[in-house]
């Protein structure tokens, strides 16, 4: 019985010895963050941006980090509400459009405007992060900003209208994502229809708008081929604006990390990752129109001459923008032309 006792003993104590041996290693996160957006599990940029970037801090924190991601609006609210859910500490992070917050980001808008931005999306993303500091950062102090970006530009999508000219947009009603896509669109004689993007295959559908504004990239997400029957867009990619987005910490929460991994969340926020999301993006949105095409939509090309055509009626929309700022505590005039120079130097 005592030989019985002993060999049972003996061989508890090494089954067991690969469980200690295992839980003295194992580490527990330091450090665990909720990320909430608006998009799908399935959209670009939640699987080619957001995740990769956050599977990027958490592989050189070798544990200390551990970011989960919640799409769809997961952890309730809407869209609008995502910047105030991370400045009041209700998730940790946020990846939103500015546009969402009417009034709190005006000298962002600035690289959002048609004939600033055109249709390099590495130059504004670069030239973005070059003027935040001196031009940006104040209307983000309640939060910390890890990186800022644009996407390919609004092309313009129409449910059974073909466009062409301004005169073709008159009098439809197009889907804006916030106040700049306003003004765009009122430029063209057009009805703006302010809404988060995941309503709009609904809208389109019951014919709430006739188009909208918006880039090539969310065509398979949200399948757009179905309810839409063209993509226009200027030469090389010209388009009508863009929209800018930012991915940011709730300001606490940051100032609680210690240096070391703030350190590492800086490091895959900077050049090299802006360089690559511009490049996400753009890629994305050639696979968008490339869906669409291929699922019998037609994509309108603009000649030169008629893309000088929008960009005439659009050109005040940057001079309506310095006016309406002229008062809004910063200098509007100045912040057109630093951001002109910055996206110079930047062009690719």
């Amino acid at each position: 019985m005592m030989r019985r006792r002993e060999f049972l003993a003996a061989a508890t104590a090494v089954l067991a010895a690969p469980v200690v041996l295992k839980s003295a290693f194992a580490q527990s996160p330091e450090v665990e963050l909720k990320l909430h957006h608006f998009l799908g599990p399935k959209s670009p940029a939640h699987k080619d941006m957001l995740q990769p970037w956050a599977d990027a801090i958490q592989n050189e924190s070798k544990g200390r980090i551990k970011i989960e991601l919640y799409p769809s609006m997961s952890l309730g609210g809407a869209p609008p509400q995502l910047f105030r859910q991370v400045a009041d500490g209700i998730v940790d992070i946020v990846w939103t459009v500015n546009g969402y917050s009417p009034g709190l980001f005006p000298r962002s808008e600035i690289f959002e405007l048609p004939t600033i931005f055109t249709n390099d999306v590495v130059a504004v993303n670069l030239a973005m992060r070059d003027l935040f500091e001196s031009h940006l950062a104040e209307e983000y102090q309640d939060v910390h900003v890890l990186f800022m970006h644009v996407h390919a530009g609004q092309g313009l999508h129409m449910a059974n209208a073909l466009v062409r000219t301004p005169d073709d947009v008159k009098g439809k009603k197009l889907r804006v994502p916030g106040p700049t896509g306003n003004a765009i669109v009122e430029a063209m004689g057009a009805t703006p229809v302010t809404m988060p993007v995941p309503d709009l295959p609904q809208a389109l559908t019951t014919n709430a708008v006739d188009g909208a504004l918006i880039p090539w990239e969310i065509i398979p997400a949200l399948q757009l081929q179905e309810s839409t029957k063209y993509q226009i867009e200027g030469p090389d990619n010209h388009r009508f604006g863009t929209t800018t987005f930012q991915v940011s910490m709730n300001k606490a929460r940051w100032e609680s990390l210690p240096p070391d991994l703030q350190e590492i969340f800086t490091k895959h926020s900077g050049e090299d990752w802006l360089r690559k999301v511009g490049e996400l993006w753009r890629a994305n949105d050639d696979f968008g129109i490339k869906m669409a095409v291929e699922s019998g939509n037609e994509h309108i090309v603009l000649t030169q001459q008629e893309m000088d055509a929008f960009n005439k009626v659009m050109a005040p929309v940057v001079d309506r923008w310095i006016s309406e700022h002229a008062s809004a505590g910063f200098n509007a005039q100045a912040l057109a032309d630093a951001a002109r120079k910055a996206l110079a130097a930047r062009k690719s």
